[in-house]
């Protein structure tokens, strides 16, 4: 518990216990003068206060406990469902209950009747914690098992210095980086995901390249750009060669032609503060800090990352700060908005052309979570069981290349047998 948190029932009763005997004993000056001190500690009313300290301090226990009112069918649906989700925290599981479990009841899954509809509407989130805690369900989260060049200050002094607010609300707004898979050492040529994120909805775009030359990504950018489901308006990367270099500014423009390109501060993480998180939640925690370098290893990496875009945009639930207000004892209060997987706020934001964003949606419907999950979980064993080659192997880049179509929609079909 925070220091800044408020007192409980039970710290307020401690609090009035240890002062009850300099109460007794004290004039009736005395008495006013800790009565005042009392109602600043605990925040309590005076008179409740009085008459604790007159009557009884400990607190009277329960005639008649409250029956439970989920049962375990409730409580095996909760749980199945967070399985689905990776075991998402209770915030995020709660607004996120109904649809998933008509889902999984239309991929066999689940029994899903009026009963326990109404019950996974109106359970609490302090009821979804304590059912999801007796699970042990750390010990099965797949993110808990596994765990430069000279600067061109010239061409970056033309790039302005901003950051992207927090409340953007128009999609198309891209936070933009890298994660180097390279282990122990950066030495030698290695594996890099390539990231964009769109902050007003949280779509993620991720794809894995061999090395960082302007060849590889050039070839990663056609790969995302081509299956984006909306438009994109701004790239906002950090000062990185792979991305502040003449050739990719060139290439960007090309591109989208009234793409609006700004840069972070330097040595400012917090500048790409939503993509930096995605780095570790998204990547990192599958994958871990291995190191990659082989063919082998790209091949099954570009694999699993597809899988991973699919779980994130489509299904993972994630939070978004709605408001930031300062509170009458001026803290900072935070509201966020109810927890949603990108694809539906892309669905429920203004954007003119949702075309694309509805024929994924239809695919969603088609995919069971479960059995995605769990292709996840076998792919991971599969990439980090290969082996790491190193500089024993020359990899050719132009058998790396990414095969750059037309998509129909932003993720291929072909993906949809496999959950079925």
């Amino acid at each position: 518990m925070a220091e800044t948190d408020p007192m409980t029932v039970n710290e307020r009763r401690k609090y009035i216990h240890k002062i009850w005997g300099r109460y007794r004993d004290s004039t009736k000056q005395e008495k006013s003068l800790l009565l005042d001190e009392a109602v600043k500690v605990t925040g309590m009313h005076r008179k409740s206060i009085v008459h604790i300290l007159n009557g009884r301090l400990t607190r009277k226990p329960r005639a008649r406990n409250r029956g439970k009112r989920y049962g375990p069918i409730v409580a095996d649906a909760v749980r199945k469902i967070a399985k689905s989700l990776d075991y998402a925290c209770a915030e995020r599981l709660k607004p996120n209950l109904v649809w998933m479990a008509e889902l999984l009841q239309s991929h066999g899954e689940l029994r899903l009747d009026d009963n326990l509809k109404e019950k996974l509407t109106t359970i609490s989130v302090s009821t979804i914690k304590r059912m999801v805690r007796n699970s042990e369900h750390r010990l099965e989260k797949i993110s808990f098992r596994r765990a430069a060049s000279k600067p061109n200050s010239q061409l970056k002094a033309k790039i302005p210095i901003k950051r992207i607010p927090w409340d953007t609300c128009v999609p198309g707004h891209f936070e933009i980086d890298t994660v180097h898979h390279c282990g122990d050492s950066t030495q030698g040529i290695y594996i890099y995901t390539l990231q964009l994120l769109d902050v007003a909805s949280g779509w993620s775009e991720i794809v894995p390249v061999y090395g960082n030359s302007f060849a590889a990504m050039k070839d990663g950018f056609d790969f995302l750009l081509a299956r984006l489901p909306f438009p994109v308006l701004e790239f906002h990367p950090d000062n990185s060669a792979e991305f502040i270099n003449k050739l990719l500014l060139r290439h960007w423009r090309e591109l989208v032609p009234d793409l609006d390109i700004t840069r972070s501060k330097p040595y400012r993480k917090n500048d790409n503060r939503f993509v930096e998180e995605n780095n570790n939640s998204l990547i990192r925690a599958y994958v871990g800090p291995s190191r990659f370098d082989s063919t082998p290893q790209l091949e099954t990496l570009r694999e699993l990352e597809e899988l991973l875009g699919l779980y994130h945009n489509c299904f993972l639930p994630c939070m978004r700060l709605q408001e930031k207000s300062i509170s009458a004892d001026g803290r900072l209060r935070r509201t966020f908005a109810p927890a949603q997987p990108p694809l539906d706020r892309l669905l429920a934001s203004d954007l003119s052309d949702k075309t694309r964003l509805l024929e994924l949606d239809d695919f969603r419907k088609a995919v069971n979570p479960l059995l995605l999950r769990e292709k996840i979980d076998r792919s991971i064993e599969k990439l980090l069981a290969l082996p790491c080659l190193g500089q024993l192997e020359k990899v050719d880049f132009y058998k790396t290349k990414l095969n750059v179509k037309e998509p129909s929609v932003t993720l291929s079909f072909e993906l949809m047998k496999a959950f079925r």
